[in-house]
């Protein structure tokens, strides 16, 4: 007999029958799909030709390869990262790829990447081989915290340039989203940028503020746009430190299903593991022109709204976005969407990033009376914004130029000097 969604958590959900599995499927895909399609929005706002068709491609595989990497216990979906979207920025304005052409300039950042995700293997290997408690010593949340706070930030110019080209249509975005966050039930909470971007364009056509051109010579059904990945020692250095915040996100993320699904992930099939699916799925990405993967929170809010915790019905979401990415019609509409817009989610978006590092400091109980804990914040606050106002530091090794982005350089000063001041518990 098949069961009601109900108060009952459900980890087979085979038992609710195909069409139900479908929808949940599909509730999946909805849940991660704002997001996802929002990260090549931005960075195309950047002006990097990152393809959307391709992310939503790479965002399924990398979801099937978590799954494999993870022995399909784990009901997390990997899409876009909103965590590398300061590194893409600061990769298309560096003086040292003045006069590249920008698929040139985002191959060069893709490369970065692939290294990042290199990073996550190795932390992955890490955790195996010494535990996790050791590894962790050295990236506390005093570290990642202002990381995660100067991500958000450092972006916050591009959300008010975007949204300044017609305040208006910002301002209905941000409402939308506001509204739906604070006031919305069931589905609505849970998808409150998705209805952002839909509600506003929706206001937009209307308005007469949407050029349709493009959609309308757009075929329905076409391959994917592959850039591969190019390998600069410059653009290395202003992504890969970038995936100390990744990583102690993924680990929060997985933290949080366990709790959700009341399972631990942590211990089975293991943090290694996870991560190891993570930094695979993002190296794979950004080898062939897609951005650096994360697991979804998003994707996590569906599984408590729902009590539906089997994988299978992630794997279904994985594999609508990999379909959605063979049409070229969809994603000329999704660029059809006005700057403002733009401006007005990412508006609230790169603040919440900024909170969720404010939060991650809170919630460990990090203590700022302590001299050890307020220097380190403040030197990686200073060097995170100020570098990053002067393009950061340039300097020559064996005859070729490298940046060192503002963001790399507070990820190197937290973590050297969390390793050497006294009192690092």
């Amino acid at each position: 007999m098949k069961k009601d969604l109900g108060h009952e958590a459900i980890y087979d959900a085979r038992q609710l029958g195909t069409p139900r599995m479908l929808i949940l499927g599909l509730q999946h895909m909805f849940a991660m799909f704002g997001a996802t399609v929002l990260v090549p929005i931005l960075v195309q706002g950047y002006g990097l030709p990152l393809s959307i068709q391709t992310t939503l491609l790479f965002a399924g595989l990398g979801t099937l390869l978590f799954h494999v990497c993870t022995k399909f216990k784990v009901p997390a979906f990997l899409g876009s990262s909103f965590a590398y979207l300061g590194g893409f920025s600061t990769v298309a304005t560096m003086p040292a790829y003045e006069g590249l052409d920008p698929e040139t300039k985002l191959a060069y950042a893709l490369g970065g990447i692939v290294i990042a995700g290199l990073l996550y293997l190795v932390l992955a290997l890490l955790f195996k081989v010494l535990g996790a408690k050791k590894v962790m010593r050295y990236f506390p949340p005093i570290v990642t915290g202002p990381m995660i706070i100067m991500i958000g930030l450092n972006l916050s110019g591009s959300a008010i340039n975007n949204a300044s080209t017609c305040w208006w249509l910002a301002l209905v975005a941000m409402a939308i989203i506001v509204v739906a966050n604070i006031w919305g039930k069931g589905m609505v909470k849970i998808i409150p940028i998705l209805l952002g971007v839909v509600g506003s364009y929706i206001v937009a056509v209307i308005a007469g503020q949407v050029d349709f051109s493009g959609v309308s010579e757009a075929s329905f059904l076409g391959l994917q746009q592959f850039v591969i990945a190019k390998f600069d020692v410059s653009a290395i250095l202003v992504m890969a430190p970038i995936a100390i915040a990744a990583m102690m996100e993924h680990i929060g993320d997985i933290s949080a299903i366990s709790s959700t699904t009341g399972k631990n992930f942590i211990a089975d099939p293991g943090l290694h593991r996870t991560l190891l699916g993570d930094g695979l799925a993002t190296m794979v990405a950004g080898m062939f022109g897609g951005p650096a993967n994360t697991t979804y929170g998003e994707n996590t809010g569906v599984l408590a709204l729902s009590r539906v915790y089997d994988p299978r019905v992630v794997r279904l979401a994985a594999i609508y976005a990999i379909i959605l990415s063979f049409s070229p019609k969809f994603d000329a509409l999704v660029n059809s969407i006005p700057a403002a817009i733009v401006g007005g989610v990412s508006f609230i978006l790169y603040g919440m990033i900024s909170a969720v590092g404010v939060r991650n400091i809170v919630e460990n109980q990090v203590d700022l009376t302590k001299s050890r804990n307020l220097i380190i914040a403040a030197v990686m606050f200073v060097s995170g914004l100020g570098f990053s106002s002067v393009g950061g530091i340039t300097f020559t090794v064996g005859g070729a130029a490298v940046t060192l982005s503002g963001l790399a350089i507070a990820a190197l000063c937290g973590v050297i000097l969390n390793a050497i001041l006294p009192g690092n518990d």
